[in-house]
């Protein structure tokens, strides 16, 4: 097992929380981080249906036999256990007893903020960083592979081929998943929808033309995507709109946590088809976006990130609110520089308020760092040592 950057922060809020819960998508490597960090807990999993069964119909008699405490495993699927749970640790509140573990975000949350709120801290662990694939051995130089393999563990772990990992998990978890939020009666309208989600990644939203493209209504397709958001499939991305007028977009984008999904979605099976792609350029940016999105939650943190686009179609792909300061950042897939990289960022930096500083930054496909005065330009494979939350003073 590699060393996950969530750990530190697990063990440290373990300290002082007599519950901690870790949610995540499927196969994120959740219960393996949570076993190896908490091995002297024991450990339940309640997908298991004789547990469950005993969780549900006798919830006091099942916590009474983990008095010492345990780790619970897709405690999601037993919501009113967390009702009991806050009973007893109420009762004793030890810190570091309970670690608990889930994959549907909304029905966890929920049951969550409900039963115990101030009673556990809240932490994310999404798919590997690229900080965490160097883990496994050195990563290839071409940017293209590293985006077509994804980032979930089992492709690194267990040396699968991604086109046969990413058909199992869309088959095995995924529409589990579905079933499980929500009844979707027309499961081919589904993964229908899926794929062509897929296809709309790092664009903004519309609800109505993709309910239309695989025909179900505006309702159902928000509440599709609703259920790709609870299992950490997809995420919507705001608009950046403080004291910008009306000048910008209200729409959200639509960005998925892993791009080797995205791949086996749009049936691209290479690295070389990848390149080649004509969705290439949104694919790049969606995994920058969730590089960003992992150095913060992998940290413990929540992260303040937007997008800037104004009605004339100017566009910042990410803007990275971090308290004291601003980064704009700008993706382009192209291995060369060239001046138009910085041209929706300079539109941001005049029409942006002057009342905290702004760093200009444009991520790209090449291998040359460059400080220009008009902001950085990171190659891709620097994304990992770059200090995107700040609290180091600069880069590590």
């Amino acid at each position: 097992m590699i060393r996950r950057v969530l750990e530190d922060k697990l063990r440290a809020l373990s300290a002082r929380f007599p519950v901690v819960t870790v949610t995540g998508p499927r196969q994120s490597g959740k219960t393996t981080l949570c076993r190896a960090t908490f091995s002297h807990l024991g450990y339940v999993s309640l997908e298991a249906p004789d547990v469950r069964a005993y969780a549900l119909q006798d919830p006091r008699g099942f916590l009474a036999s983990h008095r010492k405490g345990a780790i619970l495993d897709e405690v999601q699927r037993a919501p009113d256990l967390l009702s009991y749970l806050q009973g007893e640790v109420d009762e004793r509140p030890e810190p570091g007893r309970f670690v608990l573990t889930g994959s549907a975000n909304f029905a966890l949350l929920q049951s969550v903020s409900q039963s115990l709120a101030g009673r556990t801290a809240l932490l994310h662990l999404l798919p590997l960083s690229l900080e965490e694939i160097r883990s496994f051995g050195p990563v290839p130089d071409d940017p293209w592979e590293v985006l077509w393999r994804g980032s979930y563990p089992a492709v690194f772990d267990r040396g699968l081929e991604p086109g046969d990992w990413y058909g199992s998990y869309v088959g095995t978890y995924l529409e589990r998943d579905v079933r499980q939020i929500l009844n979707v009666g027309d499961l081919l309208a589904f993964q229908s929808f899926l794929r062509l989600a897929a296809g709309r990644t790092a664009q903004m939203l519309n609800l109505s033309g993709l309910g239309s493209d695989c025909g179900v209504t505006h309702g159902t397709a928000r509440s599709w995507i609703s259920v790709l958001e609870a299992s950490f499939v997809a995420h919507r991305l705001p608009p950046l709109h403080s004291n910008l007028g009306k000048r910008i977009v209200k729409t959200p984008k639509l960005h998925f946590y892993d791009t080797g999904l995205v791949c086996y979605l749009l049936g691209i099976r290479s690295a070389d088809e990848l390149r080649g792609h004509p969705l290439r350029g949104a694919i790049f940016e969606t995994w920058v976006a969730a590089e960003l999105l992992k150095a913060y939650h992998h940290r413990g943190t929540v992260p303040a990130l937007f997008f800037f686009r104004d009605r004339k179609g100017q566009e910042v792909d990410l803007v990275l609110d971090r308290g004291l300061d601003l980064l704009a950042v700008e993706t382009k897939s192209a291995q060369t520089v060239a001046e138009d990289f910085f041209a929706g960022l300079d539109i941001l930096e005049r029409v942006a308020p002057a009342s905290r500083p702004w760093r200009k930054i444009v991520v790209y496909g090449g291998r040359e760092r460059q400080e220009r005065s008009r902001g950085l330009v990171l190659p891709w494979a620097e994304i990992a040592g770059f200090d995107w939350i700040g609290a180091k003073g600069g880069d590590v």
